[in-house]
């Protein structure tokens, strides 16, 4: 088994956009960027009251990259001139392929804004391969049912976690932290 050293930690710098509570450690002081990763933003966690203005993603455009959104708490509405559109409630994901060019909005649904509730949303840009930088877009929304539980190893499962983490996609580690198996590096998330 691979031993492998934590080199450093980088926090994440706090800026809000607009009333929403945002975190982002990539890119950040001393990080500019994790190959493939161009960012990572930490929406909330936050209650909106009722009578809010929801999230403030209108329409802007993306090119070369791919969006991965996990929705922890409360949903988000999608929209995109490629044709996709969809609510993705809390514990789904929505995995947009930007390519070679479109413009999309992620908006709070009409009920969310009108009642309010808890919002948290972690959104990962993906950096397209440069062969696939002019792929044509697309948008591929996915519930928390659609997402299954893996067993990767003895004790090692990934998994939908409780309600109560509303579904966030982890490995869930049973015991230590050793895990008395090797995982094909193909597998890996992310590796050096």
């Amino acid at each position: 088994m691979t031993t492998r050293t934590l080199a450093s930690l980088h926090p994440a710098v706090r800026d809000d956009i607009a009333d929403l509570v945002t975190r982002r450690p990539v890119p950040g002081a001393g990080l500019d960027q994790v190959d493939p990763f161009l960012f990572l933003n930490h929406h909330g966690p936050q209650t909106y009251p009722p009578g809010n203005n929801g999230l403030p993603f209108g329409p802007h455009p993306h090119r070369g990259f791919e969006t991965v959104t996990f929705i922890l708490e409360g949903n988000l509405a999608h929209h995109d001139t490629g044709g996709g559109e969809s609510i993705v409630e809390a514990g789904g994901v929505q995995w947009m392929t930007a390519g070679k060019g479109l413009t999309h909005a992620e908006l709070s649904p009409e009920s969310f804004k009108r009642s309010g509730g808890p919002l948290e949303i972690l959104q990962l840009w993906v950096n397209l391969p440069a062969r696939l930088k002019m792929t044509d877009p697309n948008y591929i929304p996915v519930t928390r049912e659609d997402i299954p539980a893996v067993d990767l190893a003895p004790g090692v499962t990934m998994c939908r976690e409780t309600p109560l983490s509303a579904g966030f996609l982890r490995l869930r580690l049973l015991g230590f932290l050793k895990i008395p198996h090797t995982i094909p590096r193909s597998r890996c998330i992310a590796a050096s």
